[in-house]
Parts: C-alpha cells; sequence; structure tokens
C-alpha cells in the first residue's frame, strides 16, 4: 500500500515484493520514502547482525560488502523504475547494465540504516541511467552511477 505525503509516495514491503523478484536472502530493500515518477526514491535498508554475509565477511568485525550497498542501490533504481513505468513483474525483469564511478566512503555495520538516494539522470524508453548515493547516520556511505533496463523474459517450460 502506498502512502500519499508532501515528500513524495511511501513504498512499504509488500508492495517491494509485488514489483521486485528478489527474494531473501537477496532482497536488500526493507520500505522506500520520496517516490517521486520519474525523478527519485530513497530505498531503505535496515542491516542486522543476522544478514548471511556476516559469518564470513567478517566474524571479528562485521561489515557489510559493497557489492551489496550497491547492489542495494541498484533494487532502489529497479523499484523506481517499475512503479515509474507501472509494470507487472510477470514476464519481465529489470536488469542492471552498467556501474560507474563507485565509491564506498563509511562501512555499512549491524545495527546501522542504509538510505539510499536514487536520481534518474537520464531516460531513454526501457533504459534508465541513475546516480546513486548511500547514506547512515546522515554521512556518505557510497555513491555510483549505475544504469539498468527492462528486459522481458520468456516463461519456464514445463518438464
Amino acid at each position: 500500500m502506498t502512502d500519499e505525503t508532501d515528500a513524495g509516495v511511501k513504498i512499504d514491503y509488500a508492495e517491494i515484493m509485488r514489483r521486485l523478484p528478489h527474494r531473501y536472502p537477496f532482497l536488500l530493500i526493507d520500505k522506500a520514502e520520496d517516490f517521486v515518477s520519474g525523478v527519485s526514491i530513497t530505498g531503505i535498508k535496515n542491516v542486522t547482525h543476522n544478514e548471511p554475509f556476516f559469518p564470513g565477511h567478517f566474524p571479528i568485525d562485521p561489515v557489510m560488502p559493497g557489492v551489496m550497498i550497491v547492489e542495494a542501490m541498484a533494487q532502489t533504481g529497479a523499484l523506481m523504475m517499475s512503479k515509474t513505468l507501472d509494470v507487472s513483474v510477470e514476464g519481465k525483469i529489470i536488469m542492471f547494465m552498467s556501474i560507474d564511478g563507485v565509491r564506498f566512503r563509511k562501512p555499512a555495520r549491524p545495527g546501522d540504516q542504509l538510505r539510499m538516494k536514487v536520481v534518474i539522470t537520464r531516460q531513454r524508453g526501457d533504459i534508465f541511467k541513475f546516480r546513486g548515493e548511500t547514506f547512515i547516520d546522515g554521512k556518505l556511505a557510497a555513491e555510483a552511477d549505475f544504469a539498468a533496463m527492462m528486459v522481458t523474459v520468456d516463461p519456464p517450460v514445463a518438464p
């Protein structure tokens, strides 16, 4: 269910599950807010001590892998694409195309909340380019420019 606010639209976990094909342990967005169609969105990920990557990265000093932060930004962009284009996930998937200018500035640890601000920098048809910035406690933790596109997928073939 969505809730209109002056700052944009809020997107709850149930809608994220309807719009993205990702599932545990790879769904990296808990909710989103400030959605403005065709413009921007803020994805939120609550980092917990029981994330599946922490036992190996690193047991003594757990740090969320940078690639997972980038993936969380990409999923936030995919959520914005899905809602902007208002498409069903049936037979369609949003694929990550490219990433540039990635910088990690602050590690994400258990107990942190990632706030991923993603803006569309360019759109042509089903191809979107984004600028993503992830914040922890108001401080820039990671940033990247990335692109994604909507593709049609064939349904699985029954045996």
